[in-house]
This record gives structure tokens, sequence and C-alpha cells, in this order.
């Protein structure tokens, strides 16, 4: 989360001091947020010094020192809202790896590990639900803590969803493997593609075609250059 371009947004409706700064965020994220008023303070400093808010100045040093947004911060705070954020690599994820670790790990039994983090997940769930049916309304005054707990609930269930599927794929994949002749050395005179390798994992294979793209463009360079040193 931005608290830096969370500030500009703050500052975009007029000028505020840094204790009010931290109010209204707390207020405007469903309070799910305590923000710090020292890091307030601190990422105020920061922002003048890239010149996107200023200050009264030294007249009225301390708490009750007022900033404001100036046009380069707006443009900022535009572009900012605009940026979609990077999604592209998965995230190092703890619960991911941790079930990545599980299958690895001799003597685990990965479907207990993975039902242990299920339920926790469900309790999540219940909890972030109590909220929503107890404080939040249709009114106005709601609609940050609404969004937030929505946001919440769909994200832990999309991680139980992932849940469910890991444990199902495990289950399939352990079962094929013990098979009778799911080991066996594969046939010399197979037929072609018979035992082709399967393929390389999504981000591998456009790592692969990348690297087979730079190459190729390297080349066709080259033998542009040599044409024309014949010519």
């Amino acid at each position: 989360m931005s608290v830096r371009h969370a500030l500009l947004a703050l500052l975009s409706e007029g000028p505020k001091y840094g204790f009010q700064l931290r109010e209204e965020f707390e207020a405007r994220t469903g309070e799910v947020w305590p923000l710090n008023v020292g890091q307030v303070y601190t990422t105020l400093q920061r922002l003048e010094r890239d010149g996107l808010v200023e200050s009264d100045g030294s007249a009225r040093e301390g708490p009750q020192k007022t900033f404001r947004i100036t046009a380069e911060g707006g443009r900022e705070l535009v572009a900012w809202l605009r940026t979609p954020p990077d999604l592209a690599t998965p995230p190092r994820d703890e619960l991911v790896m941790k079930v990545l670790v599980a299958v690895r790990v001799p003597g685990t039994d990965v479907h207990e590990v993975i039902q242990v983090h299920r339920r926790h997940l469900v309790e999540l769930m219940q909890q972030w639900t109590r909220i929503k049916e107890s404080e939040v309304s249709e009114s106005a005054s709601d609609l940050s803590l609404a969004l937030v707990v929505d946001a919440e609930l769909f994200r832990l269930d999309s991680v139980i969803r992932w849940l469910d599927a890991a444990d199902g794929r495990i289950k399939r994949t352990t079962a094929a493997a013990d098979e009778p002749g799911a080991n066996a050395a594969p046939r010399e005179n197979a037929a072609p593609g018979e035992n082709a390798a399967p393929e390389i994992p999504l981000l591998r294979r456009r790592a692969r075609t990348n690297r087979s793209g730079i190459n190729r463009k390297q080349t066709e360079t080259g033998n542009s250059m040599n044409l024309q040193e014949t010519q």
C-alpha cells in the first residue's frame, strides 16, 4: 500500500496538517490499516523534498503545520491512479511456498498441512463476515470499510479455492505415480512424439522464447551488417 499516494489523495481535497491526515487516512481505509503519525510526517517531508507538496514554512512549525499538494503532486497522483500494479510476476507467497516445500519433505502429510491452513482461512472468513454483518451498512460513511471487507473476503475465498485445487492435484499426481508401470523406462522404438518431454512451465517457456527472440534479432542484425560490407 502506498502511504505516499494516499496522503497526496487526501491533500488533493485541500490543505491539511499531519495529525489530521493520519485521522482521515484511517477513516478512509475502514480503520483496517493503522498509521503512525511519525510515518505521516516522514512521508510528508519526502513529498516536500520531491516537490509534490509544500508547507507553510517555518512560520508554523509543529503539529499544526499545514501541507498542500502542488501541481506536480497532482500529476503524480493522477499517474499513480492509472498505473496498473505489477502483477505479472507471481509474488513469493508464504502459503504457496509452504505447500511446495511440504510436497518435497519426506514423511509429510501434505493433505493434513493443507487442511490446517484451510481451517485457519475459513475462520478468518467467518470473522470478516461477522464484521460485514454487524458493522457495515449501505450508508456512504461505511463505504470504505465495506470495500475493504469485500476485498478481504474475495481474497481469502480465492486462497481457499487454490488450496482445494492444490490438494486435488497432489492426490491425482500421487495416485498416478503409484500405478504399475508409471515409472517404467521409455521404449526405444516408441512412435514419434510418444516419449516427448512435457511442455515446460509458462514462465520458463516465456524466458526461452524471449532469449530466442533476442538471439534471432542479433543474428539478423549481424547478417545485415555482413551484407552491407559485402556490397
